[in-house]
């Protein structure tokens, strides 16, 4: 359901934060989760672009380091940059939106305002609101669909898959 179709039927009526920003992060891994797979098709067609693959990886990879550090849970995933095949990215790119929308699911009226403590990859300790962990973990995606996109262009792609979001959200 999108932010539009819950106005429509007054599911966040009166406006309520936490109401909006629950269907539009999902909305948004639900775009996420979209494009990937597009884009996996891609690079399956182009005959599995060694560097493509290792972008798609990362990608997921680092979706999963993102929800463990925002779930508090350290068995979600933990490799930024994965060694997966590509035979496996269609089943962790469902996995993924699944395990985020889950994770969305289980939100309350302030969590989107709280503060997630970690620590990168180097053990540098930050700490981020989630709601700017959420905005992050999709940006990231798209800025990898892009240089994938390059990729798949450079190798001799004709046409790439419509990936924007404005496409996706008129259909």
């Amino acid at each position: 359901m999108t932010v539009n179709q819950l106005f429509t039927k007054q599911i966040c009526l009166p406006i309520n934060y936490f109401c909006i920003m629950k269907a539009y992060f999902t909305q948004l891994f639900n775009y996420d989760h979209h494009t990937n797979h597009l884009l996996l098709a891609s690079i399956i067609a182009a005959d599995s672009r060694p560097e493509a693959v290792k972008l798609m990886a990362h990608v997921l990879g680092a979706q999963q380091v993102w929800l463990s550090r925002c779930a508090d849970d350290l068995s979600i995933g933990n490799v930024i940059w994965p060694d997966w095949q590509t035979d496996q990215l269609g089943q962790i790119i469902d996995g993924n939106h699944q395990a985020w929308v889950n994770y969305l699911n289980t939100l309350s009226e302030n969590d989107f305002e709280k503060i997630i403590s970690y620590k990168t990859s180097k053990g540098i300790p930050y700490q981020n609101k989630l709601v700017d962990i959420l905005t992050h973990a999709i940006n990231h995606g798209t800025h990898h669909r892009a240089q994938m996109g390059q990729l798949l262009k450079f190798a001799g792609a004709e046409t790439l898959p419509p990936t924007d979001y404005i496409l996706y959200v008129r259909n």
